[in-house]
């Protein structure tokens, strides 16, 4: 090789010049006179040595900056020769092997449409030409080199450089004998000459915080065994079943002497808890891998591997395999609205603003810190679309709660005027963001046609849930903010003045069935001093109590599938900390034991009625009793499925409403079901065990702040009159 050649090879390896194409000059190569030249770049090394054919070599160093090469017949192969590692690896030259991205990978990563690029980029466990090894693959279209480092060659940024792929902006090599276990990072070359130490992107497991690299890890090892759930499924995505979601932060759900529990005991624990509960799905916060404990999992640095906080990708499998055993369905939250700034992660990867935009005002979030993602950039979509696929797909997850949809839709979000860029209509609408969700979704559901999919959107902004193709957003629900926020601002407030406030509980019917809801009292109700559930009522203890009941009592009769966050079935004063386990001692006191059995009958009864579930998304499920006793804070009404029809009542005074009476005529017959007043749950048992009917309707004993369920059958007509 001509003299000028090698110098500007050397040159890019010591970092001078960018390197692109390190397989050009290093590995094996034909030679003059029949012959072939392996060469090897150790710098700093003054001797190198090779085995050939079962011998080892002295190679011949060529250049004192560390390039040695080794002249060999005209038939060695890339098997007959290896070369050693500083950790002791013994294994075959790198930079002998063709490139492992085939064709079609190239094609559809260059397009923006490799939605499975969880198995090209990142680290892939992989036989290629014959020889087992792990290829790594990095998007940094504008480094000027990108380097691999790792256990395998002690952290040493110099000696293997990666290979460009020319279109679409990767970086590959495949490394012969690293495998699962082996710990790695890229470290990039700008093209300023700045050197960043990067974690890979795409990695399915990480260091333990606040150490940061990549491990390799096979998730595709796991044996599943939960096929009949995954068979049946399905059944949830119309709606007519029953969907009660615990909301469950793993690190201080429980602990075992203040440390934090593998996922493998966590699933047994967590499972036998929501059987015995009666919770359908649960759903998991702050899975996805992140560096800061207190941001509760919402600043993700690892968007294709669970946290290891709890244990390896199949330690979490295992989770998953092990809830579905059991009947538990596990919804992931997910967050493509913003990351964060840690020097490690995606912030301008390649020393461009890669992921992010680099207008601060489009790019970087107020509120948070963080950055937000370029949605209009298809290789930025498609990372985030594969993230989500990966967790379907990997982890068989049941569905996503997608983090901070308002955040996504909205350019001024957080910010105040002259702090953000309208779009092209001059609005504060954002357009790349919409599609980007539309894209999402389309392509879940498509893929995986029996997963749920949840927008967290906290304003009226219209077809959250409606279909893609009729021009909504293609969500399967949406959580419902302003019933969360109506119901317990009125909650909160004292008795005396809750009837100036009652027709707020009310408004939650008038838009009821514009999108598919889901009823919440989540994470973010609980902390910042906003106070626990119990905290935030009125009253003394028992009226606390007695409002905790009601409460939840409330949100299992109004229309809408349920989630709860942990802690509030047990009554627990403090508000949650995220560095503390749940207070489960709690159960040891009469009233907390009462309240906490009380939401086990409570959500039994749920399931085992279909008028409060199989008709949540329409309205021939709901009718209005009366909600017109603003005096007494009551208000009743109807539930409905094709087979029953329940009587809700609620009381949100304290104080007994002797021969209370509704105006619901044609009752054929009314019988109590549930009470959350009974003595057993902390209440006052003053409930009597019939209500009287007449022509002109019901009267019966109101309990105080009590929710009461009646099931209800009319006269032949099969109509109820509820004026």
């Amino acid at each position: 090789m001509q003299e000028d050649i090698q110098q500007q090879m050397i040159e890019g390896l010591l970092h001078e010049r960018g390197l692109s194409t390190p397989h050009h000059f290093l590995g094996l190569h034909p030679e003059e006179e029949g012959k072939k030249v392996i060469r090897l770049w150790r710098p700093g090394a003054s001797s190198c040595h090779l085995e050939l054919r079962g011998k080892e070599v002295e190679m011949e160093q060529v250049h004192d900056a560390g390039l040695f090469q080794c002249v060999v017949t005209h038939d060695t192969g890339l098997q007959d020769y290896k070369i050693s590692y500083p950790n002791g690896l013994v294994a075959h030259d790198p930079y002998a092997f063709t490139s492992a991205l085939g064709d079609l990978d190239v094609h559809l990563l260059g397009r923006g449409l490799h939605y499975e690029v969880y198995r090209i980029l990142g680290a892939t466990l992989s036989l290629h030409e014959g020889v087992k090894g792990t290829t790594f693959a990095l998007w940094a279209p504008n480094a000027s080199s990108v380097f691999l480092i790792g256990d395998f060659n002690n952290w040493d940024p110099s000696v293997l450089p990666m290979r460009f792929v020319e279109g679409i902006g990767v970086w590959e090599l495949f490394i012969p004998g690293v495998g699962e276990g082996d710990k790695y990072k890229f470290v990039i070359r700008s093209q300023e000459g700045h050197q960043l130490d990067k974690s890979d992107p795409v990695a399915h497991f990480s260091e333990l915080r606040p150490k940061t690299a990549s491990i390799v890890f096979d998730v595709d090892r796991f044996h599943w065994s939960d096929e009949e759930w995954m068979h049946e499924r399905h059944r949830h995505r119309n709606g007519a079943l029953p969907l009660n979601i615990y909301e469950v932060h793993l690190g201080s759900w429980q602990r075992d002497e203040g440390h934090f529990i593998n996922y493998r005991v966590s699933a047994v624990r967590l499972a036998t808890y929501c059987k015995e509960m009666g919770y359908t799905h649960v759903e998991l916060m702050g899975l996805l891998e992140h560096p800061l404990d207190e941001s509760w999992g919402y600043q993700v640095t690892g968007y294709f591997a669970p946290t290891s906080r709890f244990g390896t990708p199949e330690d979490f499998q295992f989770l998953v395999n092990h809830l579905h055993k059991e009947g538990i369905g596990v919804i992931l939250d997910w967050v493509p609205a913003h990351f964060p700034k840690d020097g490690h992660s995606l912030a301008q990867f390649d020393g461009t603003y890669l992921y992010e935009h680099a207008d601060p005002r489009q790019g970087f979030h107020p509120h948070w810190n963080t950055h937000i993602f370029n949605y209009g950039r298809f290789e930025v979509s498609n990372f985030l679309i594969g993230s989500a696929l990966f967790w379907l797909e990997k982890m068989h997850i049941d569905g996503l709660r997608v983090d901070g949809v308002a955040s996504m839709l909205y350019l001024d979000y957080g910010r105040e005027q002259g702090e953000w860029i309208p779009n092209v209509h001059g609005s504060n609408i954002n357009l790349e963001a919409i599609e980007f969700l539309k894209h999402l979704n389309s392509a879940l559901h498509e893929r995986f046609a029996d997963v749920l999919i949840f927008a967290e959107e906290s304003t009226s902004f219209e077809g959250i849930t409606r279909s893609v193709e009729d021009g909504g957003l293609g969500f399967d629900y949406k959580w419902n903010m302003g019933w969360m926020n109506d119901t317990l601002s009125f909650f909160q407030t004292d008795f005396a003045h809750r009837s100036h406030r009652f027709d707020a509980l009310a408004h939650v019917m008038n838009y009821a069935y514009q999108e598919r809801f889901t009823l919440v009292l989540s994470h973010d109700e609980v902390v910042h001093g906003k106070a626990s559930l119990i905290a935030k009522m009125p009253g003394d203890e028992w009226e606390k109590f007695a409002g905790v009941r009601l409460l939840l009592s409330y949100m299992m009769g109004m229309p809408g599938k349920k989630l709860l966050f942990m802690g509030g079935e047990l009554g627990q004063w403090n508000e949650w900390n995220v560095q503390e386990e749940l207070h489960w001692h709690l159960r040891e006191y009469e009233r907390h034991k009462e309240l906490h059995h009380f939401v086990k009958e409570l959500n039994q009864f749920y399931l085992s009625e279909s008028a409060l579930w199989e008709q949540d998304a329409i309205s021939e499920g709901f009718e209005w009793v009366d909600l017109s006793d603003k005096d007494n804070c009551v208000f009743s009404y109807l539930r409905k499925s094709a087979s029953q029809s329940l009587l809700v009542v609620h009381h949100f005074l304290p104080g007994t409403l002797e021969n209370y009476h509704l105006d619901l005529k044609n009752v054929a017959s009314i019988r109590s079901l549930f009470s959350s007043d009974r003595k057993e749950y902390g209440g006052s048992g003053i409930m009597s065990a019939s209500v009287e009917k007449d022509s002109e309707g019901i009267t019966l004993a109101l309990p105080p702040l009590s929710t009461e369920f009646f099931e209800v059958r009319f006269d032949q007509t099969g109509l109820s009159e509820a004026d």
